[in-house]
């Protein structure tokens, strides 16, 4: 394989670099700039080019939301692109790995080394990473454009894939698609869309968050944002806003949420601005009713959350010991599942403090329920479903959210591995990332990850710990509590 090795897309020749034995192609185009009259448009094909086009540069980021880490906002407008890393362009049907960059639907970059996938192209897996429009771009619900256009960028860059991955040596009935957080919510949206289903052939869903609005909402949401920028609540009111001065005013929103509660309800709670929204036309319904409904079809599905989902986001934000019995009293009178409301959780834990009862309360409504309820739901309409929780804890952080993520990819060595794992990761760190490589490597090769199937009634899931272990569901009180409440679409209060 050459030191700069081509390859001839649908539109043209691009020219990559071999990096640690790879085949690297980087800020592939899948679609155009979605600016000036492409703003808040459906994704459009990028024309065909003569000669060589240089594949060596991330692209741009999307325009970034949220009051997490976020990547540096650049002036650059090209977001909708993709990078391609292949064991080699030559052979052909090789296994494919397609990671949705969309973290909380706001922000998320490919070029995060935490996602370096190195590790697994080593394992003879062509990765496709896909960056897709995200905050208000993305999932702003507006008149006369498209709702859910993040979702319809992750759709066309799978279209992308399928028309061209064959030329990196992938084969296009081997696709699995994956992501965390939003990531995860986009690859269970997707499962949930017709004209989707025939782009991937298998799935895997790192923490699930239960993230949709009603249009009701979503207006409401829009109106707001508009109204703080002084434009109309329109595509063309919007347009007059620049990108990252929107995505500004979406983080300066979230940050102000607390004060919309008593209107947005669940969704102020969550600090939440923007998600997919159940409008009818792309997203029908939630993934969970859709499958469990027979309107969608079960899938080959490795879905996993961690133990301790919502510690990242109290550690972070500096408030972990400090809830109080109101702070309980308000997480589980919003979130506990009716009819059983606040009681189901404290009969479930009669002896938590407000403290494990915060962080038990929101872990599920977040990311746990959500995970275990697709895990089911799955299940139902006839998928393959293997079920896993992270449990194996530091000091600082437990089994966070996110954790699981630099563990997959084997790179405890980057700024966010170093974060959660310190700059000398321990043995045990070291051996669950290769066991958690390798369940996705057979996975995505086999579609058997190395444990039993989850069933309803013997509910096997992998407990990835030191060591870990095969075992029923961990989380029995939770399942009990949420048995019957899928995540429903969040509305007005």
């Amino acid at each position: 394989m050459p030191g700069h090795p081509r390859v001839r897309t649908e539109q043209g020749i691009i020219e990559g670099r071999l990096l640690r034995g790879n085949a690297v192609f980087r800020g592939i185009s899948y679609a155009q700039p979605p600016v000036g009259a492409l703003r808040f448009a459906a994704p459009v094909p990028v024309a065909p080019w003569d000669g060589v086009r240089p594949a060596v540069e991330f692209g741009p980021p999307p325009p970034q939301s949220g009051p997490g880490p976020k990547a540096d906002p650049s002036p650059a407008t090209d977001w909708l692109t993709l990078n391609v890393w292949t064991p080699d362009p030559a052979t052909t049907g090789l296994p494919v790995l397609v990671w949705l960059c969309c973290g909380g639907y706001m922000a998320g970059t490919a070029a995060d080394p935490m996602t370096d996938p190195t590790a697994l192209a080593d394992a003879g897996i062509v990765v496709v990473s896909v960056q897709c429009r995200m905050g208000a771009e993305g999932f702003a619900l507006l008149d006369g454009v498209p709702s859910n256009r993040g979702l319809l960028d992750q759709i066309a860059a799978l279209e992308w894939v399928q028309r061209n991955i064959a030329s990196f040596g992938g084969g296009p009935t081997r696709v699995t698609i994956a992501g965390t957080s939003g990531g995860a919510g986009s690859v269970a949206a997707l499962l949930a869309i017709p004209r989707a289903r025939s782009l991937f052939h298998r799935a895997i869903t790192h923490s699930v968050p239960g993230l949709h609005c009603t249009p009701a909402l979503a207006e409401k949401v829009t109106a707001t944002l508009a109204n703080r920028l002084g434009v109309t609540p329109t595509a063309q009111g919007l347009s007059a806003v620049a990108p990252q001065r929107l995505a500004d005013e979406v983080t300066a929103l979230c940050l102000d949420m607390p004060s919309y509660r008593e209107r947005w309800g669940r969704l102020a709670h969550l600090g939440i601005v923007v998600c997919p929204v159940i409008d009818g036309e792309l997203l029908a319904d939630t993934p969970w009713a859709a499958l469990t409904d027979g309107r969608a079809e079960g899938i080959d599905l490795l879905v996993g959350h961690t133990r301790d989902e919502f510690r990242l986001f109290s550690a972070t934000m500096g408030v972990r010991g400090t809830f109080t019995d109101d702070d309980a009293r308000t997480a589980m009178e919003v979130f506990a599942p009716r009819p059983d409301g606040p009681d189901g959780y404290r009969r479930a834990h009669p002896d938590a403090g407000p403290e494990e009862l915060v962080e038990i309360v929101y872990s599920d409504a977040t990311f746990r329920m959500p995970s275990l309820l697709l895990a089911e739901a799955n299940t139902v309409a006839g998928g393959s479903t293997f079920l896993f929780e992270l449990c194996y804890a530091t000091e600082q952080f437990g089994a966070c959210h996110s954790m699981d993520v630099p563990l997959a990819f084997g790179t405890l060595d980057s700024p966010t591995g170093r974060l959660l794992f310190g700059d000398r990761p321990t043995s045990d760190a070291v051996a669950l990332s290769h066991e958690l490589q390798q369940t996705w490597v057979r996975f995505i090769t086999a579609g058997q990850p190395g444990w039993p199937r989850y069933s309803t009634d013997q509910r096997a899931t992998r407990v990835l710990a030191t060591p870990s272990t095969t075992a029923p569901y961990p989380e029995e009180k939770s399942r009990r509590i949420w048995h019957g409440h899928p995540p429903a679409p969040f509305t007005l209060a």
